[in-house]
This record gives C-alpha cells, structure tokens and sequence, in this order.
C-alpha cells in the first residue's frame, strides 16, 4: 500500500490531445503518487503506444496513449491515471507485480459497488487489438469473463504512468474515493491547475500531431 497518494478528480471535460498531455505533464511534474479522475469530451478512442490505426474506425476521432494496451473506446468507461513518482515502490516492481496491486484494489472498490469482478489468471486467446475484447492477466473481468477494467503501463525517468479504463461508467465521486482509499492510508483530496503552456507544448509535439498518433500505422 502507497504511504500516501493525492486524489484529483478533474472537474473539466478534455478532449483526447489535452487529456493524454495533462498525463504526461503531470508525470513529469509529480514529486508524490497521484491519482487523476477525468472525463472526455466528445466521442474519443485512445490507441496504444505501438498499436496500430488501422483499426481506428476512419470517422472516429482518436489519440495515441504515451503507455501500451490496445484500441479503447471512451464514450462509455470510467477513466483514471495513476502516476507513482520514481524511487517509490510500486514505480520499481515488474509490470506485473504493479498491474496486479493496482487492479486489486480497483476490485476492491468496485465490489462495494456490487460489482463482481476477479483478476485474470492467463491471457485470453484472441488477438483482437480492441482492448476489451482482449483480456489479459491481471484484467478484471466479471463472472461471464467479460472485461471490464484494463490498462496500460510505462516506466520512465520520472516512475511508473499507469493509464487504465473500467467498462462501468460513473459521474458518482464514490468510486475514485474508494479506489484511492484502497492504494493508499493516506489520500488528500487536490485541485491541480495545469501548466496550460506546458500542456499546449505537449499537444503539439504528440498528441495534436498526425505523424504521432499515425506513426505505427
């Protein structure tokens, strides 16, 4: 369990570029772990790092995530990152080992929603680029083994930037509480005012331009 972890349930809507630099912005900027609720605007899917577009539906507008996973759709998910700064625990296990703690916390917090979900124990059979249909160990499914919670990870200079999305929507704050309480004893509720000049250098550099979000094509 973290020591401690800051809570920023995001009170704007962004679209995909914006929402993927808040990320990578505050990755860089975070000197504790945090975790970031958001939402999106308009009909946005994110791509992973070294998925290809091809499978992006030609009138969907989408965006190329800084960690791996495959294609998700947002118009109906519930959507968060957690940034764990480098030297702290959870930064430096295997992927596996992080993927895991974080996705059973997050079966924690969903079962006090009634909602019953389990850890996978293998990766599913299917090649399907379309991340829920595509379960993986550690993903949370429920008890038809449908998917419902997935992610993707990347380790870096600055830590661990985990990027995960859960098929079960909610504008209820009770969930990112719950979640939260679950990573950590000690959760602090924040606002964050981003860099907008930081953000719009980021948008530029990746998640605006076409030879990033296309590059894998």
């Amino acid at each position: 369990m973290l020591e401690e972890l800051q809570l920023w349930i995001d009170p704007l809507f962004r679209e995909g570029p914006e929402a993927m630099a808040v990320d990578e912005w505050l990755w860089m900027q975070a000197l504790v772990p945090i975790l970031r609720v958001y939402q999106w605007a308009g009909d946005w899917m994110s791509l992973g790092y070294f998925g290809s577009a091809r499978r992006i539906p030609e009138e969907r507008a989408f965006v190329r995530r800084p960690t791996g996973g495959g294609v998700v759709d947002h118009r109906h998910d519930w959507t968060y990152t957690l940034i764990i700064p480098r030297g702290i625990n959870l930064a430096e296990m295997p992927g596996n080992q992080s993927y895991r703690f974080i996705h059973q916390a997050l079966a924690v917090a969903l079962a006090k929603e009634n909602a019953e979900v389990m850890l996978t124990a293998v990766d599913a059979d299917s090649s399907d680029d379309f991340c829920f249909q595509r379960p993986v160990v550690h993903d949370l499914v429920n008890s038809c083994g449908i998917k419902i919670a997935g992610a993707g990870q990347r380790r870096g200079l600055h830590g661990l930037l985990h990027q995960g999305s859960v098929a079960l929507p909610t504008m209820n704050p009770s969930r990112a509480h719950a979640f939260s309480g679950e990573l950590s004893r000690h959760v602090r509720v924040i606002q964050i005012e981003p860099d907008t000049h930081g953000i719009e250098s980021i948008c530029r550099e990746k998640y605006r331009n076409k030879a990033w979000n296309r590059k894998k094509a």
